[in-house]
């Protein structure tokens, strides 16, 4: 079922609750597509850093390469923001007047740590490695966050263009008389003037730098949310653990996800208990098939993916391989 589904999208997102190996099934998927002789980009934007402990090598904000048609990159919330804030003041210092830089700093300094900001920043982050991401490879896979977070940052792709949409709406009524304008044709420097293009008017010239910048925002938002409500090119992977509280949780954001437009792909069981390992293991498998039978009420029709626990911890590309082997 995994690898069937990798095989048939472009854009691969693998989510759950903390600690349920999201990042392992997620490699593991990605190491195999790229032996398939694919192309593919991993990328995480979990804050734990797991990716580069299961790799066991260093991976950052700049893309590397991980083994045979496999690059991976790290998106670090902390370092997201402080970029995404440093493009933002830069423009706004060349849009506003020099006597207001310094209340821009002040503004730009308070909203650092503003609720939502790690989220937007990730996102615009996201936004940009899909835009790019899928001319040059065949597979991009995120290995996300924890659920709440990954829910949180898939709905945001409607909730920034509609704030972009907002803040650009005071200048609509002015592009309405663009036609208009343009008709006017024997005085070409009326045209430049309503454009926003008079360098004798810094005001316009400064409405018109902003609403480009919007304008580029919004299509680069509306770009996610195209492609993450794309269920021929996108879907999403539940990685849960045969256990009450994951299989609670995959059920609630099975249908956050739904709400949000995204479609859910199929379902990832990891660290099953195998069977005929003894009397204590035996009872504990049979209390794993007690809350898969909830998750088959809940959700019968997402396919489902079953992974057995494995003698030692999933460390490194020849670990990777063997589980790649099992997907």
């Amino acid at each position: 079922m995994l690898l069937e589904l990798a095989r048939d999208k472009q854009i691969l997102f693998f989510g759950g609750k903390g600690g349920v190996g999201k990042t392992t099934v997620s490699s593991a998927t990605a190491l195999a597509m790229a032996n398939e002789g694919l192309r593919v980009l991993l990328v995480s934007t979990d804050p734990a850093h797991n990716l580069g402990h299961l790799f066991d090598r260093t991976i950052g904000a700049k893309t590397v390469k991980l083994a045979a048609g496999l690059d991976g990159v790290e998106l670090d919330p902390e370092e997201t923001v402080k970029i995404h804030m440093e493009e933002v003041t830069r423009s706004l210092h060349q849009l506003m007047p020099i006597d207001l830089r310094s209340e821009v700093d002040k503004h730009m300094s308070l909203s650092r740590d503003a609720p939502g900001m790690q989220e937007a920043a990730i996102f615009e982050r996201m936004a940009e490695i899909v835009n790019k991401g899928v001319k040059k490879y065949d597979l991009i896979v995120f290995d996300t966050a924890p659920s709440g977070h990954t829910a949180r940052l898939m709905v945001l792709p409607e909730m920034m263009s509609a704030w972009t949409e907002g803040l650009i709406k005071r200048r609509e009524k002015a592009d309405k008389y663009a036609e208009i304008v343009r008709d006017l044709g024997s005085d070409s420097s009326m045209g430049d003037k309503f454009f926003g293009n008079d360098p004798d008017n810094p005001e316009m010239m400064r409405e018109s730098g902003i609403r480009s910048i919007l304008n580029r925002r919004r299509l680069r938002f509306a770009g996610l949310r195209d492609s993450l409500a794309d269920g021929d090119k996108t879907s999403f992977v539940i990685v849960l653990a045969a256990e009450r509280l994951p299989v609670l949780e995959t059920i609630e954001l099975n249908a956050q996800l739904d709400r949000a437009g995204v479609t859910v792909g199929g379902l990832v069981v990891n660290k099953r208990v195998p069977i005929g390992m003894g009397e204590f293991l035996e009872e504990r498998r049979s209390q794993e098939e007690k809350h898969l039978k909830l998750l088959e009420k809940e959700l019968p029709e997402l396919a489902r993916h079953d992974l057995f626990l494995v003698s030692q911890d999933v460390v490194g590309l020849n670990a990777l391989e063997k589980l790649a082997k099992d997907l």
